[in-house]
């Protein structure tokens, strides 16, 4: 099913179960700091969360893929210049994501 504009409800429940399955704090500390800089690529996250987290570089971009594929939040992008692909948070989901994030 594709995420649209006009299923907040759902990308709710979605990231809910999402933090669900958190048992370490790696996919909490993960939104955050895609949160906190907005565009991310896979290897500065993985630099960022290596020294607290026993986590692979490939387990990582699973995780992030499934924000941007299964959640929809993120958007990605793959450019000419970077190896890397880019990935954005949506400018709609930024309040959701911060009031999420405040509860837990």
């Amino acid at each position: 099913m594709a995420v649209t504009a006009a299923m907040p409800g759902e990308i709710r429940r979605r990231l809910k179960a999402y933090l669900l399955r958190d048992r370490t704090g790696l996919r909490r500390e993960i939104l955050r700091l895609i949160l906190r800089f907005r565009i991310v690529t896979i290897p500065q996250i993985f630099g960022a969360v290596r020294e607290r987290f026993s986590v692979s570089y490939h387990a990582l971009a699973s995780m992030i893929g499934i924000l941007a594929s299964r959640i929809g939040i993120l958007t990605m992008k793959k450019t000419a210049e970077s190896s890397f692909a880019t990935y954005e948070l949506r400018d709609r989901y930024v309040g959701m994501l911060t009031q999420i994030l405040a509860s837990e």
